[in-house]
C-alpha cells in the first residue's frame, strides 16, 4: 500500500506542529500489520515566518522524513491539485490517496459546482495514472468563517452535498472512492487553535476520520485508538 497524503493549510500543517498526517503514521504503525510506504513530492511544513513551505521543525523531530511525504499545500485546493495529480500519482506509484481539499476553494477560488467540477477531474486524471487507485475524501469541515457568514456556510453544505454525488457516482469496484465523515466531537474552538487549522486535538480527530473509513470499508488497519496518536511511543515505519 502506497498512501499519499493530498490536501491544503489543515494537512501541510506549520512550523512546531504535529499534523494529522503524523497521528495517522502513528496509527498505522501501531495497527496496520501490511507493509505501507507514505509517498509524495513533499515532506515540508509551511513557514508562518517566511511563507513559504520550507519549514522541517515538526514537533516530533523523530518523525521520519520518509512518512513525512506528502502532496498538501498553503492555500491549494482541488482547482491547484486536479492539474497535479496524474503525474504526481504516476510518479509516487500512489495507490491510497487520504483527501482533504475544498474549503480554500469555496473561500478564495471557485463556488461548489465549479469545485465539484474540479473533484470530477481530480479523479479522472488521478485514475489514468492509476486505474486501480482508491481514495478517501473528506468533506468540507466547516471553519468560524462558515459559522459567521451564512452565504459561505450555504455553500460549505452544498459542495458537500456535491462531493457525497461525486463519490456515488464515481465509485467502482476497481476503484473505490469512500466518503469520510466529519469528524465526531469536531468542536471548532477545541479542533482549531485559530477558528480553522487543526489544534492537537483536531489532529486526531481528522485522523481518526480517515483511519475509520478505511478499516470499516477496506479492512486497513485497527480501530483509531486516540491513546497512540497522542503521543505514544510506536515503532518507526
Amino acid at each position: 500500500m502506497r498512501i499519499m497524503f493530498v490536501g491544503d493549510s489543515m494537512t501541510i500543517g506549520s512550523t512546531g506542529e504535529f499534523t494529522w498526517r503524523y497521528r495517522m503514521w502513528q496509527h498505522l504503525n501501531a495497527t496496520f500489520d501490511g507493509p505501507y510506504r507514505i509517498v509524495g513530492p513533499r515532506h515540508t511544513l509551511h513557514d508562518p515566518a517566511t511563507g513559504a513551505p520550507a519549514s522541517t521543525a515538526y514537533a516530533d523531530p523523530g518523525f521520519p522524513e520518509g512518512a513525512r511525504r506528502h502532496l498538501a499545500g498553503w492555500g491549494e485546493g482541488w482547482l491547484h491539485m486536479a492539474p497535479l495529480i496524474g503525474d504526481v500519482v504516476r510518479r509516487y506509484e500512489a495507490d491510497t490517496l487520504l483527501v482533504s481539499l475544498g474549503l480554500i476553494d469555496l473561500g478564495f477560488y471557485t463556488n461548489a459546482g465549479q469545485t465539484a467540477e474540479n473533484v470530477r477531474e481530480f479523479v479522472a486524471r488521478a485514475r489514468a495514472a492509476a486505474p486501480h487507485v482508491r481514495a478517501v475524501l473528506m468533506p468540507v469541515i466547516p471553519n468560524v468563517r462558515a459559522v459567521a457568514d451564512t452565504a459561505f456556510g450555504a455553500e460549505c453544505e452544498r459542495f458537500n452535498e456535491l462531493l457525497a454525488k461525486a463519490v456515488a457516482d464515481l465509485s467502482t469496484p476497481a476503484s473505490p472512492l469512500l466518503l469520510a465523515s466529519v469528524p465526531d466531537g469536531w468542536e471548532i474552538d477545541r479542533a482549531t487553535y485559530d477558528g480553522t487549522h487543526p489544534s492537537e486535538r483536531g489532529e486526531r480527530l481528522l485522523a481518526g476520520a480517515f483511519a475509520g473509513a478505511m478499516h470499516q470499508a477496506w479492512g486497513v488497519g485497527g480501530p483509531y485508538r486516540a491513546e497512540v496518536a497522542s503521543g505514544a511511543a510506536v515503532p518507526a515505519g
